[in-house]
């Protein structure tokens, strides 16, 4: 005979919860543990089962897992800070380079600025300023640091829809960089565009460090100074815009 207290189980009934549903519970209600916080104090309280087991602590657990996000935060910011200072780095050279270029009190100074003396202001190896010949073949260029190309080389080079394109692991281009070109692994090419009455135009820049140059990598700073050097070289030749 059944108690007045005892309930039937009801016909049917869904079987007692198991550990994932009582995980997926929780995870899907956050606040349970924060509306019964009775049950968490619980919890923590450390016990021993019947056969002296240690019951699982989630106090020790929970401050552990704390440690470690902390950690990876820590990390995290420490990193942003490194980069925060490395592109505040570029930047300051870049404005130099371009300070330079601006300085400059002719048009043959102008151009070993950019051709000669950009790689010290920007910490590379390597820089050539590279003009498209109008015939074939090309004609010798004395001037260091300049190189004359083929005829449609910056488009073959960098695609007719692009403007700059940046090379983690390649050996140097002798056609680009003349004999610097065995110092080179890594390559930023842009595009320069002088004026519709100029040929096309490339700069190079090139260092003996793999990876200093990738694709992803921001390029603000690179299209800056391309910009800059356009705008130079066309006040200089008064050249049509």
């Amino acid at each position: 005979m059944r108690k007045p207290s005892e309930r039937p189980a009801a016909a049917g009934a869904e079987p007692g919860l198991d550990e994932a549903q009582v995980l997926d519970y929780l995870r899907a209600h956050p606040d349970f543990l924060l509306r019964h916080a009775e049950l968490v104090a619980e919890l923590l309280q450390p016990e021993r089962d019947k056969d002296d087991r240690v019951v699982v602590d989630l106090q020790r657990f929970m401050v552990e897992r704390l440690k470690r996000r902390t950690d990876e935060l820590e990390s995290e910011r420490d990193q942003m800070v490194t980069l925060a200072r490395l592109n505040l780095k570029s930047q300051t050279r870049v404005h130099r380079a371009v300070l330079a270029l601006m300085g400059a009190p002719s048009f043959e100074q102008l151009i070993q600025a950019t051709a000669i003396d950009l790689p010290v202001f920007l910490g590379l190896d390597a820089a050539s300023l590279c003009i498209e010949a109008t015939a074939t073949p090309p004609p010798r260029c004395e001037t260091p640091g300049v190189r004359v190309l083929d005829p449609g080389a910056v488009d073959r080079l960098l695609g007719p829809a692009r403007d700059l394109l940046l090379l983690s692991s390649t050996p140097g281009d002798r056609a680009i960089f003349g004999g610097a070109a065995q110092l080179v692994r890594s390559t930023a090419l842009l595009r320069l565009k002088i004026s519709p009455s100029a040929p096309a135009g490339l700069l190079a820049l090139g260092s003996r460090k793999e990876s200093r140059f990738y694709p992803g990598q921001g390029t603000e700073l690179l299209s800056f100074l391309a910009r800059a050097i356009e705008l130079a070289i066309r006040e200089w030749l008064d050249l049509p815009l």
